[in-house]
């Protein structure tokens, strides 16, 4: 265990932000969920996942249900955590022993980046599987169609420090906009940017969630939006620089009024486990979520993006062996 004392001022600070778009962030104090099956001789993994009413949290609750059943050798139980940075710190500290974090964040912090630059790196986790994507979606009123054109706005890039501001910080970037001097910047939730893009109090907003976005469906209804695209140049721009980052599309029809396809990046909500968890332990489990993946999927739609193929794409730190064993024996590298 190492920088133990970062590591719990960083705790301390996670409890009062949230640092991802969908994973949620309330370090509440951690709840079990139930499983249908008792562990026996099991061996029990704790799931870190994220505040109770977060996606994380409903994701890993699926796990549990149905993976602690398909599993003879492992136990998962779930718990509340403040998601993506407080999940690494925990497995660092070794209070959990697997986590769904966004892969950007795990970049940062197996690099000693951004979100991490005051603690340093961590290396003391390892990748498992992204699951599925959380979309980079820039919302904008119905006056603004280019990414450049928010130079001179007002725009919501998230909550101070979170994940969705570094988003927001390295794709205006790339478009040539200092985040800090070219725009008038806010910080807020996802439903806050909904209802000042409503009230006509910002011109745009950086949301980086799953889509459909709750926030920006109810927004959609009731005033005319465009969501921006990042073309083919900025993309590939991005993704050299940010291996984290993966081409995504959000189909035409996911938002009121917006037809046609737009084309964006994605972050992945991505399973990691503790270094020290053992190569069989984790090959179970990463082998028992892809071949229950119908069941997973028929209780939370997120799992129907579960592919072994995409699981693998913007993945920027080691795999952990037990996963790694799985991926060579189906045939993905």
């Amino acid at each position: 265990m190492k920088k133990r004392l970062a590591t719990l001022t960083a705790l301390a600070v996670t409890a009062m932000m949230a640092f991802t778009g969908c994973g949620g962030g309330n370090n509440k104090p951690a709840e079990e969920t139930g499983t249908d099956k008792p562990a026996g001789g099991a061996v029990e993994l704790t799931l870190g996942t994220g505040g109770t009413t977060g996606t994380y949290y409903a994701v890993g609750g699926t796990m549990s249900t149905v993976l602690n059943n398909a599993m003879e050798n492992v136990n998962l139980k779930v718990v509340s955590t403040g998601a993506s940075k407080a999940n690494i710190l925990d497995i660092d500290d070794k209070v959990s022993d697997v986590a769904i974090v966004q892969n950007d964040v795990m970049y940062y912090a197996y690099n000693g980046t951004d979100l991490f630059a005051a603690e340093g790196k961590f290396e003391t986790f390892s990748a498992v599987a992204g699951i599925y994507d959380e979309t980079c979606q820039i919302i904008a009123g119905s006056n603004i169609t280019n990414i450049a054109d928010l130079k001179g706005k007002t725009v919501n890039v998230g909550d101070a420090g979170s994940g969705v501001e570094f988003n927001a910080t390295q794709i205006l970037a790339a478009y040539g906009i200092d985040i800090n001097k070219d725009i008038n910047k806010v910080n807020g939730s996802f439903g806050d940017a909904a209802d000042s893009i409503k009230d006509g109090k910002i011109d745009a907003a950086f949301i980086t969630a799953g889509a459909p976005t709750t926030a920006v469906v109810d927004l959609a209804i009731s005033k005319s939006i465009n969501l921006l695209t990042i073309d083919d140049e900025h993309a590939a721009a991005l993704i050299e620089q940010y291996p984290f980052y993966t081409k995504t599309t959000i189909p035409g029809g996911t938002y009121n009024g917006v037809k046609d396809d737009v084309q964006t990046l994605s972050v992945r909500a991505t399973l990691i486990a503790a270094n020290d968890t053992s190569e069989d332990t984790i090959y179970e489990l990463t082998k028992a979520l892809f071949e229950n993946k119908d069941a997973l999927a028929s209780s939370n739609a997120k799992f129907a993006e579960l592919d072994p193929a995409l699981a693998v794409q913007g993945i920027s730190v080691p795999f952990h062996p037990g996963a790694e064993k799985y991926f060579k024996e189906i045939g993905i590298n």
